[in-house]
């Protein structure tokens, strides 16, 4: 590799962006993106509210939003809300496609190896250094005859029987008759039963009165919710002379598992950086992701009361309340820029969750 040369190692959300910001501001630089599988971006749906993104680095997403609502509805046994934030959903076809068109060198089939000025995007760490809850899903793309009647996103339903924790249904209007269905659980166990999560989904659909016609695409996830651990050791377990990015950096949302608010602050960074050699980029992205871990304490104790002190079939009670809160806190919170003054509305008032185990919880962290 010559001088001014950066390698991308892993073409999914972070290092994709990176690559794409690199190339718009520092066409000086040569970077390649490397992915081990046929596609960037593999197959996913990731979507952000209009105030995870700050203006100045909206260029940065820009391209790839496949789709965009001008608010979004939450659904609870006792409440029932439409908020105003703008709403995104970027696709992994759309991605792919527009990387692949914007930037000069991508290798897809390759593991890829740190040489030189590298950034390592491969994914997590050892999971295994963290105290962890988990978010998992089954999502379905469901072509709907007639029409599904949706006007806008709804992000949490979670009228639904609660199942293996907190679970609600995620629903993408994409078109008239084309409707992203997925079925959501914050639970104690990572494991997936697709099979049953898709029957569940089927069911939905048809107590919503939906004629399915088609089913277009699935896509399954297991997120991390952190509630605590060892940051430097998650750190170290992938190397501690390489810069990193995205999942391998811990750079996630503590409590939604949500990565694309912090691929994009770190790609505004880097592209932004004055000195882009290997030293230097394994310097900005350690402290970058340490900065963001020490900030969000706040958000792994708020976990600790979920799973440590709610019961599984009531922790919906804490979401229910949490969106009667202000829509600008709300935005706050899923952006990971909670202030204290929020922090201080949160946990005011009647808790969700009995007080003597939020208490005996959160002493044992």
């Amino acid at each position: 590799m010559s001088e001014g040369d950066i390698t991308i190692l892993g073409g999914g959300l972070a290092g994709g962006l990176i690559a794409f910001a690199l190339s718009q501001r520092r066409p000086e630089v040569r970077v390649t993106l490397v992915e081990r599988g046929a596609a960037l971006g593999g197959n996913h749906i990731w979507s952000f509210f209009d105030s995870d993104i700050a203006d100045a680095d909206r260029w940065i997403v820009e391209p790839f939003v496949s789709h965009r609502w001008d608010g979004y509805e939450v659904r609870f046994p006792g409440h029932r809300r439409v908020l105003s934030s703008g709403y995104n959903s970027i696709d992994s076809d759309r991605f792919d496609r527009v990387l692949r068109e914007r930037l000069p060198a991508v290798r897809l089939n390759e593991e890829g190896e740190p040489d030189g000025a590298a950034i390592d995007a491969r994914g997590a760490g050892d999971l295994g250094t963290l105290d962890l809850g988990w978010q998992k899903f089954v999502g379905r793309v469901l072509r709907v005859e007639g029409g599904h009647g949706l006007t806008r996103p709804v992000v949490m339903d979670a009228t639904v029987d609660q199942v293996d924790g907190y679970r609600f249904v995620y629903l993408l209007p994409f078109d008239r008759e084309c409707v992203f269905v997925e079925d959501t659980y914050y639970s104690d166990t990572p494991g997936l039963d697709v099979a049953a999560i898709g029957a569940r989904i089927e069911a939905y659909a048809a107590a919503q009165g939906w004629r399915v016609a088609a089913r277009e695409r699935e896509e399954t996830g297991v997120l991390p919710v952190v509630i605590g651990g060892d940051f430097d050791a998650y750190w170290r377990s992938t190397g501690k002379a390489i810069a990193k990015a995205g999942m391998r950096a811990g750079l996630f949302h503590p409590t939604t598992g949500y990565s694309l608010p912090d691929a994009v602050r770190l790609a505004s960074a880097i592209a932004a950086a004055p000195d882009l050699s290997a030293e230097a980029l394994a310097r900005l992205t350690r402290e970058h992701a340490e900065r963001a871990w020490q900030a969000r304490g706040f958000y792994r104790l708020l976990d600790t009361m979920l799973f440590r002190a709610a019961e599984p079939a009531q922790r919906y009670h804490v979401l229910e309340r949490f969106y009667r809160l202000p829509e600008p806190l709300i935005g706050r919170f899923y952006a990971g820029q909670t202030t204290l003054a929020d922090k201080v509305r949160i946990l005011a008032g009647k808790p969700p969750v009995p007080v003597g185990r939020a208490l005996a919880a959160v002493l044992k962290r």
